[in-house]
């Protein structure tokens, strides 16, 4: 393979496996808080409140591997 297509496969491979992981997180925290809510309807505001900013972290991770992709494809 020349070295472009191996630049193109890197980017995939890092843009593909740094999205599947927050993917998942979020998936994880979302389902986490509507089960912690369903229980405890009460403390839906604390909740809520910690989804979203774990929901945040979590999507700043795939926000750093598409960085590090538009980092490879320019460079």
């Amino acid at each position: 393979m020349d070295p472009e297509t191996m630049k193109f496969l890197a980017i995939a491979i890092v843009i593909g496996l740094g999205t599947i992981g927050p993917a998942l997180a979020i998936g994880k925290i979302g389902s986490s808080a509507a089960d912690g809510i369903a229980r405890n309807p009460e403390a839906s505001s604390q909740i809520q409140t910690a989804m979203i900013l774990s929901l945040a972290f979590a999507e700043a991770v795939a926000i750093y591997a598409l960085v590090i992709a538009l980092i490879l494809k320019f460079v």
